[in-house]
């Protein structure tokens, strides 16, 4: 093996560590890109979720950033069948749990009571619960042994939610500190506590 090749091998190695590898090759098996199972309720209902999870407070909050309509997409072109299956059951389920303990639609809550809501389900997720999906389609299929350590839909709604507001022109510049790079390294910028993070 010449030196060129073994470069290329480390190289396409790296990358597919620092892209992931189902990101990676979601871009190659979906000729059906584009075409979306969310609706415009389906994408509002993302925006409310992610809101309650980063609501607007100094800075403008995750519906402001147009975080539902970047999740759909995401989950619809990136995501694996299964955890997009995960996702789409979690929120039917959502639905479901507001109907059960407010009487009506999750849209509708007040936000203390989706606040409730979703904290309760945070809860659950980092408890590692099953979250009530045993009976939903095709995640009914498996023995609940086997779903042990399985992710709660909960944990993706969340860790979309952080990504898709902190990658956003609003979270990015206004959430978080942002100066524009290219520009001079400065290694020893002054900190006080509060300020916030660097998005750069």
């Amino acid at each position: 093996m010449n030196r060129r090749d073994l470069l290329k091998m480390i190289a396409a190695a790296t990358g597919m560590a620092m892209v992931g590898g189902e990101l990676w090759a979601a871009g190659m098996k979906s000729p059906d890109a584009g075409k979306t199972l969310y609706t415009a309720d389906d994408v509002a209902m993302l925006d409310e979720i992610a809101d309650t999870i980063l609501p607007q407070t100094s800075s403008p909050g995750a519906k402001a950033a147009g975080c539902g309509a970047v999740m759909a997409v995401l989950v619809n072109d990136c995501y694996s069948l299964e955890h997009q299956t995960l996702f789409f059951a979690g929120l039917k389920h959502i639905k479901s749990l507001s109907k059960q303990q407010f009487k009506q639609d999750f849209m509708a809550l007040k936000p203390e009571q989706k606040l409730a809501l979703l904290s309760q389900l945070d809860l659950e997720a980092k408890k590692g619960g099953t979250s009530g999906l045993e009976g939903s389609s095709s995640l009914a299929s498996s023995k609940s042994s086997d779903r042990k350590g399985e992710l709660h839909y909960f944990t993706l709604l969340k860790q979309l939610s952080l990504f898709t507001f902190f990658t956003s022109q609003v979270g990015g510049t206004e959430a978080l500190r942002y100066v524009a790079v290219p520009g001079k390294y400065d290694g020893d910028l002054p900190y006080k506590k509060g300020d916030k993070a660097w998005a750069t």
